[in-house]
């Protein structure tokens, strides 16, 4: 029996066991002088991992009574975490070196992360999910203080340590009311419980686990840590924590709320509309003023999350299938952005003042160009693949009868894409200021090209994760 369950989590204890060894080989050898090996081995397995579980049997299993599920919705997003975090690695080798901050921790902090990630979209008990969860952030938390001598970066990781912990026991009140009214913590039991209708004290329970929930993916009005934690941390940690952790909390979401409370969507449905609405007009306005893109980007975040929301908040099927969706899109955009990002700097000094790409078409045609496309794609510019990301959430809405949602996402949209727009202005029509450069060794040009073409050539058909969402969502929501 132990030996089935263990053959289910197979892919984490994989890469558990592999970031073990790691750090005891880093720390008994030569430390710092092995990160660029790291970098490049931790990448390779998690590609491998995502490559194992993509081709792997079908279907659902379940690990130790319940509390650990293997299925298909598990399953595409763990390939999307793990290709996220993969390329996020390798593109950030080349920065961190150059900086003196490529620790061999590095590497291996990601890895446990991801593990957290991994074990957090198969929960299938409250417990295995804390477990998970925590493990992610108590990861994210180090690799955002990893420049130790940067204040900035100390007062990333603090804020984002302190309001963690504050989420945290949020979640943790909200799962020990759950526990305490539905007599398990096991979602099959919880829903069992909720069957008849949600007692005042699991509905007290939902909603405190929904906002843990919603500090984790940053959704307004749990957003507090994000512009902070964004700008302070090293551009390649900022590049992390706003691609493979959002897919994790986020598929998190949509498994506690359907798995577990799929019987009352009445009760749930409102406040992640709420969260939706609030994160889309928040992220869109607030970062109007920015004039820093990494704290464009925070407040970027908040309004995707806010998109996101919308799919969920739908209730269906297949407003799960535009989550995963939309998600798979943010992610890949993300990557590519941060890819330019984190190539900028004057003078062998990373730049992040968007004044700094005025007229930069003139001096890098080829790369203005992508990020135009990612520009114009985040902003949700018919017919790159970001406008049907969007158009899948707001089809979702409408058809879950939460038309004036639907309607809020597209003035949020518009409202947001100005700032994206600005960016492409000032690279095509600014003043001519000092140049910025864009250091790209060939892995930063190939992710920044690759996040391009695929918003540019995906339109045809998203690159086949349609069909995949479709078939994730269906093992989710019966």
């Amino acid at each position: 029996m132990v030996a089935a369950d263990l053959q289910i989590l197979l892919p984490e204890i994989v890469l558990s066991v592999y970031a073990m060894i790691a750090l005891l080989a880093g720390v008994y050898t030569v430390k710092d002088r092995a990160a660029p090996m790291l970098v490049w081995a931790t990448a390779a397995l998690m590609a491998l991992l995502a490559f194992w579980i993509a081709t792997g049997p079908s279907g659902t299993e379940a690990a130790f009574d319940g509390a650990f599920v293997s299925d298909g919705f598990a399953r595409f997003s763990k390939v999307v975490i793990l290709l996220a975090a993969a390329a996020v690695l390798l593109i950030s080798q080349d920065y961190m070196a150059r900086r003196d901050i490529l620790r061999f921790e590095y590497p291996i902090l990601v890895g446990l992360a991801v593990v957290g990630m991994m074990v957090m979209v198969s929960a299938g008990d409250l417990i295995v999910l804390y477990m998970g969860l925590e493990l992610q952030s108590l990861a994210l938390y180090v690799v955002a203080t990893l420049r130790r001598d940067s204040v900035r970066s100390t007062e990333a990781g603090l804020k984002y340590f302190i309001l963690g912990a504050l989420s945290s026991g949020l979640l943790l009140y909200g799962a020990s009311l759950t526990y305490g009214y539905a007599g398990t913590t096991l979602f099959t039991g919880i829903v069992a419980a909720a069957e008849d209708g949600v007692s005042l004290g699991l509905l007290f329970g939902l909603v405190f686990l929904i906002t843990g929930f919603a500090f984790k993916v940053s959704a307004a009005p749990f957003h507090m840590w994000t512009p902070d934690v964004y700008e302070g941390a090293p551009t390649p940690v900022t590049a992390f924590l706003a691609t493979a952790p959002k897919m994790a909390a986020m598929a998190l979401f949509a498994r506690v709320v359907h798995d577990a409370f799929g019987g009352v969507v009445g009760d749930w449905q409102q406040i992640v509309a709420f969260l939706s609405v609030v994160s889309m007009f928040l992220g869109a306005i607030a970062a109007i003023g920015q004039r820093n893109i990494k704290r464009l980007m925070a407040y970027s975040s908040i309004a995707h999350m806010g998109f996101a929301l919308m799919g969920l908040a739908a209730g269906t099927a297949f407003g799960v299938q535009a989550m995963l969706v939309y998600m798979a899109i943010y992610v890949t955009m993300n990557v590519g952005t941060f890819a330019f990002i984190l190539s900028m700097e004057r003078d062998g000094k990373p730049v992040t003042e968007i004044d700094a790409l005025q007229m930069y078409s003139t001096r890098e045609p080829l790369k203005a160009l992508a990020m135009l496309i990612l520009m114009f794609s985040l902003a949700g510019v018919p017919p790159l693949v970001g406008f049907f990301g969007k158009l899948y959430v707001l089809r979702a809405a409408y058809e879950g009868g939460l038309a004036w949602l639907a309607v809020a996402g597209v003035i949020a949209s518009v409202i947001g894409a100005f700032y994206y727009l600005r960016i492409v202005y000032f690279m095509y029509f600014g003043e001519e200021r000092e140049a910025v450069e864009t250091r790209m060794p060939p892995v930063v040009w190939g992710a920044l090209m690759a996040s391009a073409g695929i918003m540019l050539f995906g339109v045809v058909n998203l690159f086949g994760i349609e069909p995949l969402a479709a078939a994730a969502a269906a093992t989710l929501v019966d």
